[in-house]
């Protein structure tokens, strides 16, 4: 069994296999040590852990966590890795499990029960950054018991994240992860950590999944459509912008009384409001 975490080993599986990068799966995989070890411990992986890792690859971290937790799930799209995982690089662990399917379809929730008794998990992944947003509003939304989710992502995406309303970066992305979890970055990762290199830096951020939300709202899918449809179309006031959306079904005159029991002018974007301030948004227009 070869130790990943290098580019002479990474190279040597990769040639042994025969095995082409796909473009479509935005593989890239970490060829240093170093980062890889600051990985478990930004996520803090414990002996006692169930780790769920989407998007394996060859298996580099997974080695990783296999070494510091109780159990690891991972789940590979791309059935041309699973032999390298499952005959090589996987093969002298009894502590993983490796799941051959697209993890936007695969029932978590089952997962964790099986594996964890339905104890809170915890989430490590080096998401291709096409798929970042709708894993973890996926892992969110569908209530999977979270610890919490350490992720690499494009480093724009981590700070959208983590941003405040009024700058350019904030939008839908940071709301709901702010509503879910605390956001917060860990480490930078040049492109030179992967192989092959990425066009833009990475960052690893730690989401920790909040006992329960820093707002209350009455209806949590009405918020979101509210927060989705105010970024629709972000140039716009939030006046237009909600009433231009069919699915809310809303007329401007509402929207306005509501913006205007909350103190604010009907000309305000969507970029100014907190997350507090779209709850109560919301629930004025579920009454």
């Amino acid at each position: 069994m070869a130790t990943l975490g290098n580019p002479t080993n990474t190279i040597a599986i990769l040639q042994k296999y025969n095995f082409n990068f796909q473009k479509k799966f935005g593989q890239n995989f970490l060829i240093d040590a170093n980062i890889l070890e600051n990985i478990i411990i930004a996520a803090d992986v414990k002996k006692e852990d169930c780790v769920l890792e989407i998007g394996p690859g060859i298996g580099t971290m997974t080695q990783y966590l296999c070494e510091n937790a109780r159990e690891v799930v991972a789940v590979e799209i791309d059935k041309k890795l699973i032999p390298i995982l499952q005959e090589d690089t996987l093969s002298s662990y009894n502590n993983v499990s490796i799941i051959n399917k697209d993890i936007l379809k695969v029932d978590i929730n089952a997962i964790v029960q099986e594996k964890n008794g339905g104890k809170p998990i915890k989430v490590v992944a080096n998401l291709p950054y096409y798929i970042t947003t709708p894993i973890i509003m996926g892992l969110f939304e569908n209530h999977v018991p979270l610890e919490s989710i350490t992720i690499m992502v494009q480093k724009e995406v981590a700070q959208r994240m983590q941003v405040s309303p009024g700058t350019k970066d904030y939008g839908a992305l940071s709301l709901a992860v702010q509503f879910y979890a605390e956001p917060k970055i860990m480490m930078s990762v040049p492109a030179s950590c992967f192989m092959p290199r990425p066009n833009v830096d990475s960052a690893v951020i730690k989401l920790t999944r909040y006992e329960k939300p820093p707002v209350q709202v009455k209806d949590e899918k009405l918020m979101f459509d509210i927060i989705r449809a105010a970024f629709n179309q972000r140039r716009k006031t939030l006046v237009n912008s909600l009433s231009n959306a069919a699915a809310l079904n809303l007329n401007k005159q509402a929207i306005v009384v509501a913006l205007e029991a909350m103190g604010m002018p009907a000309t305000v974007r969507g970029e100014a409001l907190s997350l507090a301030q779209f709850a109560k948004l919301a629930d004025f227009v579920k009454n």
